[in-house]
């Protein structure tokens, strides 16, 4: 006998947090005598205030999503609207099948589910590591500049565009997250408005492919109708970066849907959400799961060891306290395995390869820090001391990726500290850049102009200087 969900309201919604009981029901305030609506799974929480699932009413599978805060009739109606004015324009969105009050309090807009629907994002996971301006890529992201371009030519602007708000389905792609659409009258977009959602999608994109986003804007410029100053666009694109990269490093270390965070007097913890339950045990003593590992570096400030957690290949590594001098040194100023966190996921936001940062941990008395521990993934990749050959140039892929990731560290003004050729990896696919201690992301042009060119005269004595491989990298390394 199949069990029958429990019955919720908006109060227990809000209790639930993170993880309301899936299945369960909740009563629609629809005039119906069995107003009721089941959430057979969730996709998506902000605790306390809405959740996104799939339904079941009547029979059908439906997309709900709950609103139940003390706002929620304002951003009921905003979803409301939205869907019913992206539909009124003739851009693709789920169809709008009902908008109610719930029993108890709250709302919830009810749409149609696509199945086997894929976002964007999860689209544009399988090229990672494949060069600027794939054609395969290419593909997958004209389209998504097109329909944005539809959107402002229909007097529309959404607030929060990123990869994950465009669903794929059955060769059609939608626009979601209608919530955010507002209406700016008839007629195009204005340019203030349009060059920030125009600016707000680009700086989704990796900064590797700066140079090649001329097909997307031209695809955007096609279908909008309307003109658009590269002046205006380029300030838009400055502000978008900047609250993105602000945002993002935020959430690297505060709890959140993307990282679970926990802070106690004694201990700071932050690791991937996906990986937390995986890694309890690792985090709770990191320094036993080193015991049992591989030793890759035994040094006086930092201890660096393989190990493996179940079917994955991960890499521990403690910042160790050589002395009660040292110690006190440090005491005040954030670990450098927290400065690694954070750098490790600035590249990542930049689409720069490094291993993975998957969780950090800190020893604390209060605000007084202690010894840190980095778990990243191990990457197998071969160092390129050992792997290029000094006689010759790199080979084409190699060059590639080379120039790629030394334009691009360069545009952001990113300089790493201790450039050696052993901490650039090459995995068959990309260089990954790691040992992120002393990496630094300059404000001043003349400051990341100073620490590039200490970082590429590193860089450049890993290799005799007359051999072909030196002449080489010097003529290609920005200035």
């Amino acid at each position: 006998m199949t069990a029958v969900p429990p019955l919720l309201d908006a109060a227990m919604l809000r209790a639930a947090g993170r993880v309301p009981p899936v299945p369960f029901r909740i009563a629609l305030a629809d005039g119906e005598a069995e107003g009721e609506l089941v959430v057979r799974r969730v996709l998506r929480v902000l605790p306390g205030r809405r959740i996104v699932g799939e339904a079941e009413r009547h029979g059908r599978r439906l997309l709900a999503k709950l609103f139940f805060d003390a706002r929620s009739e304002r951003y009921w109606q905003r979803e409301h609207a939205g869907v019913k004015a992206l539909a009124a324009a003739g851009i693709p969105t789920p169809r709008l099948e009902a908008a109610h009050g719930l029993g108890g309090g709250g709302h919830v807009v009810l749409t149609e589910f696509l199945d086997d629907a894929e976002t964007v994002l999860d689209a544009w996971r399988q090229f990672d590591g494949r060069p600027p301006g794939d054609h395969a890529a290419m593909a997958l992201l004209v389209p998504m500049f097109e329909l944005l371009g539809r959107l402002h030519g229909a007097g529309l602007s959404h607030g929060d565009l990123h990869l994950d708000n465009f669903l794929r389905h059955n060769t059609r792609l939608y626009l979601i997250d209608a919530g955010s659409v507002r209406a700016h009258g008839a007629g195009p977009l204005p340019e203030q408005a349009a060059a920030r959602d125009l600016a707000m999608l680009l700086a989704q994109l990796p900064r590797t492919w700066d140079a090649a986003v001329a097909p997307l804007l031209d695809a955007y410029r096609a279908a909008s109708l309307r003109p658009l100053s590269d002046a205006a666009l380029r300030r838009a694109l400055v502000e978008a970066r900047a609250w993105r990269l602000r945002d993002f490093l935020s959430k690297t270390v505060r709890d959140c849907s993307l990282f679970k965070v926990v802070r106690r007097f004694d201990r700071f913890t932050a690791v991937l959400r996906s990986d937390a339950d995986a890694f309890e045990l690792l985090l709770a003593d990191p320094d036993r799961w080193m015991e049992t590992g591989t030793v890759l570096k035994r040094g006086n400030t930092c201890t660096v060891c393989r190990v493996r957690l179940g079917d994955r290949e991960l890499v521990i590594k403690r910042y160790n306290l050589k002395s009660l001098r040292h110690a006190l040194s440090r005491v005040w100023r954030p670990s450098r395995g927290w400065h690694s966190w954070r750098e490790g996921h600035r590249l990542a936001l930049y689409g720069i390869a490094t291993p993975t940062p998957l969780a950090l941990v800190e020893e604390r008395k209060g605000p007084l820090r202690g010894r840190a521990w980095l778990i990243t993934e191990y990457c197998g990749g071969a160092d390129l001391l050992g792997h290029l050959d000094p006689s010759v140039p790199p080979p084409p892929v190699i060059a590639a990726a080379l120039r790629t990731l030394f334009a691009t560290l360069h545009r952001v003004r990113i300089s790493h500290g201790d450039l050696k050729a052993t901490n650039l990896l090459w995995d068959g696919r990309e260089i990954k850049l790691i040992d992120l201690d002393a990496m630094c992301q300059h404000r001043s042009a003349a400051g990341h102009a100073r620490a590039w060119r200490r970082d590429r005269l590193r860089l450049l004595r890993n290799w005799p200087a007359g051999s072909e491989l030196h002449r080489w990298l010097d003529g290609v390394l920005p200035p």
